[in-house]
């Protein structure tokens, strides 16, 4: 049930919240875009438009234009919980941005982050 809480929340409500938390850090808005389009293959513009209209956050993932091949390589914890152990496919997505917006607020390098 709490799943379903997070699928409903508003994308537009959540984008914020994610950029606020780099860029508090230091980090730059340009840098969370980076992440999320290298996760999602959500253009820029594309982005842009998600972040303005009523999209729920689940759809934002389930809608998403190409996830990236090499997201599997993103490990660690994030509220308590190792992101390689999620087992439901939708919140481990969710919590695989988590995780790549913590290194990016925690200061670990882009080609690090986008697992280059």
């Amino acid at each position: 049930m709490e799943n379903e809480k997070v699928y409903r929340m508003n994308f537009s409500k959540i984008y914020p919240l994610l950029v606020n938390k780099a860029v508090k850090k230091g980090r730059a808005k340009e840098e969370v875009d980076e992440v999320i389009r290298w996760l999602t293959g959500y253009s820029q513009t594309e982005l842009e438009e998600m972040s303005e209209k009523e999209i729920t956050y689940g759809d934002f993932f389930r809608n998403a234009p190409q996830m990236n091949e090499k997201r599997d390589l993103i490990k660690g914890v994030v509220c308590g919980i190792r992101v390689e152990d999620i087992k439901e496919p939708l919140m481990q997505e969710i919590r695989r941005l988590d995780k790549m917006v913590d290194e990016l607020a925690k200061g670990k390098p882009m080609d690090k982050i986008l697992r280059k």
